[in-house]
């Protein structure tokens, strides 16, 4: 469904310290993961530990998608798979857990190199034999944490299912401001959104009339980049994987111009005619030929925040770039960023772009998968560019 708005988590006994910001899952770990001071994933109601707790407390059934293995492939439906167990709903004393129910579920590209178990990351792979972990939006049903109460809203990183235990509530945000809808917290409001913000305003600097390219630009963060772009006053042009992605861009986005890459025979001659005095400022999504491509057409003193290249996820090599000179040349500025480098900005973040949204000349759209069977599909269309904009799972 596609909506367009406009106008290391541990089993319990590790250190308070080491449990601080970890997500607890209610799936039973393998017997090589119970032991493991490194597994990623908590306790399971089907522990002997807290098997007379569960008993003694209302039960309910909780399904889960579970991460089956490694892979170095693009994943398929049947790496991951459905399961149910029992949820205690109750906490125990002295404790700052919260219990959570998982409302919406965010399926993003990093997550491919979670299913890899010797991929050298900015955050640990997924742990087989457990639920996927992600960002989400919940609401809290019971809470030993001060600073959340019963019916409270938050976001942060929950297993994929729909009960989950956060074992020191510190981690989550609560959502004091509900006049938006809550899923803008996993996309507009959220880590899309902010990787945007920081990517073009903090590392490209963008100034009126300058030139911005942005690759796949009809995704959660693209499109976001696009309009930010184009609210600075600058001139925006977008690439994207299909007519209906492209017309998307330039008839709702109000992109200056956006053309199909698989459509084009020579990237390098598109963007010339996209750019004929060229690029000012490119936010890489994509990496590969794309940025070749790009590194051609970049103005001197151009700027490129290295966001993604979700062209280098489909296996195990990856392509070189083959004319880097083009850095030195042109003195061009390239950075990497992840969003959690700036996390300082949220509160300036949030502000300004709830007042875009509340002004009413910003567009935002959203995929939503219905079901958390869905999820893994949801997930995988990424990787096949079936998604249009953010893409989410409504449970």
């Amino acid at each position: 469904t596609h909506v367009l708005h406009a106008p290391h988590v541990c089993v319990r006994g590790h250190t308070r310290a080491a449990r601080a910001t970890r997500v607890c899952s209610w799936a039973f770990p393998p017997e090589s993961l119970q032991s493991s001071p490194s597994c990623a994933h908590p306790r399971s109601l089907e522990h002997p530990s807290i098997r007379q707790t569960a008993m003694e407390s209302v039960e309910v059934p909780n399904k889960q998608i579970i991460f089956k293995g490694f892979i170095d492939r693009l994943p398929v439906d049947s790496d991951m798979v459905l399961q149910v167990n029992n949820v205690a709903l109750k906490l125990p004393p002295g404790t700052k857990e919260v219990l959570l129910k998982n409302l919406y579920l965010s399926c993003d590209p990093y997550m491919r190199n979670r299913m890899r178990g010797n991929r050298v990351s900015y955050i640990p792979p997924f742990q087989p034999g457990l639920p996927v972990v992600g960002f989400g939006v919940s609401q809290v049903i019971l809470s030993n944490h001060s600073d959340f109460k019963v019916g409270d809203y938050v976001t942060g990183m929950v297993s994929w299912e729909e009960y989950s235990v956060v074992l020191d509530g510190s981690s989550l945000k609560k959502i004091t401001a509900t006049d938006l809808p809550l899923s803008y917290y996993l996309g507009v409001l959220g880590m899309p959104g902010l990787t945007a913000y920081a990517g073009l305003y903090e590392i490209c600097s963008p100034k009126k009339g300058e030139r911005v390219f942005v690759s796949s630009a009809s995704g959660a963060v693209g499109q976001l980049v696009c309009q930010f772009a184009k609210i600075t006053g600058c001139y925006v042009v977008g690439s994207a994987g299909s007519k209906e992605k492209v017309n998307l861009l330039k008839t709702k986005l109000g992109l200056d111009d956006a053309f199909n890459y698989k459509e084009e025979a020579d990237l390098n001659a598109a963007l010339k005619r996209c750019f004929p005095e060229g690029i000012d400022i490119y936010f890489e999504n994509v990496g590969g030929k794309m940025l070749e491509a790009v590194l051609n057409n970049m103005r001197n003193h151009g700027r490129i925040a290295v966001c993604g290249m979700i062209s280098q996820l489909f296996g195990i090599k990856e392509e070189g770039i083959h004319n880097l000179s083009k850095l030195i040349v042109n003195r061009i500025k390239m950075q990497g960023f992840i969003q959690s480098d700036y996390e300082y900005l949220y509160p300036e973040f949030v502000e300004k772009v709830r007042g875009f949204l509340k002004e009413g000349n910003f567009v935002y759209i959203e995929d939503f998968a219905d079901g958390i069977e869905k999820a893994p599909s949801a997930v995988i269309g990424l990787f096949e560019g079936k998604n249009v904009g953010k893409q989410l799972v409504r449970l």
